[in-house]
């Protein structure tokens, strides 16, 4: 299992996009991938699981990943989350 802790920064009028994209982006991977946010762990594959997080600007969540391609999976999805625009 790989995990990493990023500082969310999206774009102040982005809500539903980035989100969607994060979770296209997530689902390229074999490995099962969450995001944890405050006492939470949702499947970043799941568009309602991710919706119900309420990521905002500034947050910080943990992106982890398990299985064949855990390091790509979080890599790609913690590089998103970092320059989303």
């Amino acid at each position: 299992m790989v995990s990493k802790t990023v500082k969310i920064n999206l774009t102040q009028d982005a809500e539903e996009r980035p989100v969607a994209v994060l979770v296209q982006r997530a689902s390229q991977f074999e490995s099962k991938v969450y995001v944890h946010a405050e006492d939470k762990k949702i499947n970043a594959k799941s568009i309602m699981g991710m919706m119900s997080l309420g990521l905002s600007q500034g947050a910080e969540i943990t992106i982890s990943a398990d299985g064949a391609d855990e390091a790509a999976a979080v890599d790609n999805l913690a590089e998103y989350l970092v320059s989303a625009k």
